[in-house]
C-alpha cells in the first residue's frame, strides 16, 4: 500500500474552511441588515467551520507544502467533498431547513457552479440565504478557474497537459503557483463582477438582486433569487446584460490577464475561443430565425430570447428568460446537445469544453488526410503547437467516458422512478454542471426538489465528477493508484 503524508492534504482543506467560514459574514450581515432571524445560522455555521478550519491546520502544520502527484489527486476530490458538507450546514439550520441530502445537494450544486436547487420556491427564502447560494456559485468559480489552470494541467486529465506551462511542471510550485495565479484571476473576477453589478443596475435591476445574479452570472452557476429565474423581470436590458457576463465568465481567464498586460489581440488568437464564439452566434441566429418562421416569436424577441438562452446553456450558467421547452422538439433537442458543449477551458463554465471538440476534428480531419496520403508527414498542431499522441487519447478517452457516464447516470436515475427524458437530461445537465433540465419538473421553471434521495445524491456525485473534470476522481477507484 501507498505511505502517504496526509498532512498537506488536511493543512490545505483547513485553510479552506477557514476561508468558508470568513465568507458567511456576508449573508450573516445581510440577514442583520434585513432584520431575519437567521442571521444566528451563519453566525453557528461559521464558528464551526472556523473551528474545524483551525484546529486541521493547527495540527497539520509544516515547514513547506510541497504536494506530490498523488496527494493532489486527493486532495482536489476531497477539498470539494469536505467543503461542501460545511458549505451545506447554512441550508440546514436555516427556518426553511433543508434534509441533509437537499442541503449537501445544493451546496454541491453551488460550489460546482450547476445552479440546480432543491428548494421548492426561492422566493421566500431570507436574504442570508439567497446571498449564501449565490456566494458559493461565486465561490466555487473563482476555485475552478485555478483549479483549471494550475491544478488540471498538472495532473494531466483529459487532454488539459495542452495548456501546461512551465512554472507548472514541478509538483512542489503546484500550491505557490495556485497561490499567485488565483490572485491575479481574483482581481480580474472580482473587476467584472463589479462591472456586472453596476450594468444591472443601470438596466434597472434592485440592488440586492443585482448583487446575487452578478456573481452567479460570472461563475456561470445559475441560482436566480426568483423562481422564475429572469423571466420574472421582463427587462430586455437586463437580459443583454447577463448575456454579455455569462459569456465572459465562460471564456478563459488566462486571456483577461493578457488583456491587462496589453496584448489585445490574445482573445481571438486563442483557436477555442474562435471557434467558440463562431459556434454560439450560428446557433443562436439559427434558434431565432426558427422562432421568427415558426411564428413563436417576433423578430427582436426571437433574437433577444434565443441568444440569451443558448448563451445560458452552452456557458453551463443555467439561467432561463422564459419557458423554452415550450418552443418545440427542435429547440429542446437543439438544448440537450448545448448541455454537452461547454465553454472554454480555464473558465468558470462546465461541460466537455470547446477545446476538445477541436482536437477531436482536427485527430478525425488528419485520420481522414491519411487514408489519401498513407505516406505523407501530417502533424497536428493546435494555437500554433504540436499536439502530442497522448493529448489526443486523453481528449478522445474522456469524451468517452464523459457519454458513458452520462448513460450510467441515466440508468441510475431511471431506477430512482424517474422517466427517460427526465433520466438522460438530469444526468447530462448535472455531469455538465449546467443546472436546468429538459423535462418539464426540472426544466428552465421547475427544480429537482420532488426527486427522491437516491436521486439526488446520484446527481451530487454526477455534479462532483463532471466539475473535477471525471479522472480527478475516477484514479482514486483504481488498485494501482494506492500501491507504491
Amino acid at each position: 500500500m501507498l505511505s502517504l503524508d496526509v498532512r498537506p492534504i488536511f493543512y490545505v482543506i483547513g485553510a479552506l474552511l477557514s476561508v468558508l467560514a470568513l465568507a458567511m459574514a456576508m449573508p450573516l450581515v445581510a440577514d442583520l441588515a434585513a432584520g431575519a432571524d437567521d442571521w444566528r445560522v451563519f453566525a453557528v455555521s461559521s464558528a464551526l467551520t472556523l473551528f474545524f478550519g483551525v484546529l486541521l491546520m493547527l495540527m497539520n502544520r509544516t515547514e513547506r507544502i510541497a504536494l506530490s502527484l498523488r496527494q493532489t489527486f486527493i486532495l482536489t476530490t476531497a477539498a470539494w467533498v469536505v467543503v461542501c458538507f460545511f458549505a451545506a450546514l447554512p441550508f440546514m439550520f436555516s427556518a426553511q431547513g433543508l434534509s441533509v441530502t437537499d442541503a449537501y445537494f445544493e451546496a454541491m450544486s453551488g460550489l460546482t457552479t450547476t445552479g440546480a436547487s432543491a428548494y421548492l420556491t426561492v422566493s421566500v427564502l431570507p436574504p442570508g440565504v439567497l446571498l449564501w447560494r449565490s456566494l458559493l456559485v461565486w465561490l466555487g468559480g473563482i476555485g475552478i478557474v485555478g483549479m483549471g489552470i494550475v491544478i488540471l494541467p498538472f495532473l494531466r486529465v483529459g487532454g488539459m497537459q495542452l495548456f501546461r506551462s512551465e512554472s507548472s511542471d514541478k509538483s512542489d510550485k503546484v500550491v505557490p503557483r495556485a497561490a499567485d495565479m488565483a490572485l491575479g484571476f481574483g482581481w480580474v473576477y472580482l473587476a467584472l463582477t463589479f462591472i456586472c453589478i453596476v450594468s444591472l443596475r443601470l438596466a434597472g435591476m434592485p440592488m440586492f438582486d443585482a448583487i446575487n445574479h452578478s456573481m452567479t452570472a460570472l461563475g456561470t452557476g445559475g441560482f436566480s433569487i426568483q423562481d422564475t429565474s429572469i423571466g420574472y423581470y421582463q427587462n430586455p436590458a437586463v437580459e443583454w446584460v447577463l448575456t454579455l457576463f455569462m459569456f465572459l465568465g465562460s471564456l478563459p481567464f488566462v486571456r483577461y490577464i493578457s488583456l491587462v498586460r496589453g496584448d489585445y489581440g490574445s482573445l481571438w488568437r486563442d483557436s477555442q475561443i474562435r471557434t467558440y464564439v463562431i459556434f454560439t452566434v450560428i446557433v443562436s441566429l439559427g434558434l431565432a430565425l426558427y422562432l421568427v418562421v415558426t411564428d413563436r416569436l417576433s423578430a427582436g424577441e426571437a433574437i433577444r430570447h434565443s441568444f440569451f438562452n443558448c448563451v445560458s446553456i452552452i456557458t453551463t450558467t443555467g439561467f432561463a428568460s422564459l419557458d423554452y421547452l415550450q418552443w418545440g422538439h427542435g429547440p429542446i433537442a437543439l438544448f440537450f446537445i448545448l448541455t454537452l458543449v461547454g465553454g472554454c477551458t480555464g473558465s468558470t463554465s462546465g461541460g466537455i469544453k470547446m477545446f476538445r471538440f477541436e482536437i477531436l476534428w482536427l485527430a478525425l480531419r488528419t485520420q481522414v488526410n491519411r487514408l489519401f496520403s498513407p505516406n505523407r508527414v501530417l502533424p497536428l498542431t493546435y494555437n500554433g503547437k504540436p499536439v502530442d499522441a497522448d493529448v489526443i487519447i486523453s481528449v478522445m478517452s474522456f469524451t468517452f467516458v464523459y457519454i458513458a457516464l452520462i448513460l450510467i447516470f441515466a440508468v441510475l436515475l431511471g431506477m430512482t422512478g424517474l422517466d427517460y427524458t427526465h433520466a438522460i437530461s438530469a444526468a447530462a445537465t448535472a455531469l455538465g454542471n449546467v443546472g436546468p433540465g429538459l423535462g418539464g419538473m426540472i426544466g428552465p421553471v421547475g427544480n429537482y426538489e420532488p426527486l427522491q434521495d437516491g436521486a439526488i445524491w446520484v446527481m451530487s456525485l454526477a455534479m462532483l465528477l463532471g466539475r473535477l473534470e471525471l479522472f480527478t476522481v475516477l484514479v482514486l477507484l483504481s488498485p494501482s493508484f494506492w500501491r507504491r
